[in-house]
């Protein structure tokens, strides 16, 4: 099974960018949906961004138009690009992968069996 591995977290105040990465290396470019996931303290896990294998991507309403998720297939890599951050962004982001058939449901977290550790993103105002 894949180990996936999260870099990139950090502390930034409002209105400033992270990049997050998660090392994928036999994920990337093998049919698997991808994706980025956060749990705030007392909050169920939720969807922010995933591309599929055909490079298609969807966004949580929440951070399009702020968020970019991308894959690097020379890196075997999946990346968010995080700017414009809100103090509502705070919590644990997680790189999740998974085989997903149904593209309404590429946004829950129940579809994908592989996660990683997660890294914190704190965002104050």
């Amino acid at each position: 099974q894949e180990q996936l591995a999260e870099s990139g977290g950090g502390s930034v105040q409002s209105g400033g960018s992270l990049r997050l990465s998660c090392a994928a290396s036999k994920a990337i470019n093998n049919g698997y949906c991808m994706g980025w996931f956060r749990q705030a303290p007392g909050k169920e896990r939720e969807g922010v961004a995933t591309i599929d294998s055909d490079g298609r991507s969807t966004y949580a309403d929440s951070v399009r138009g702020r968020f970019t998720i991308s894959q690097d297939t020379a890196k075997k890599t999946l990346n968010l690009q995080m700017d414009s951050l809100e103090p509502e962004d705070t919590a644990m982001y997680y790189c999740a992968g998974g085989v997903i058939f149904d593209n309404d449901v590429v946004l829950d977290p129940a579809h994908y069996s592989f996660w990683g550790q997660g890294t914190q993103v704190t965002v104050s105002s």
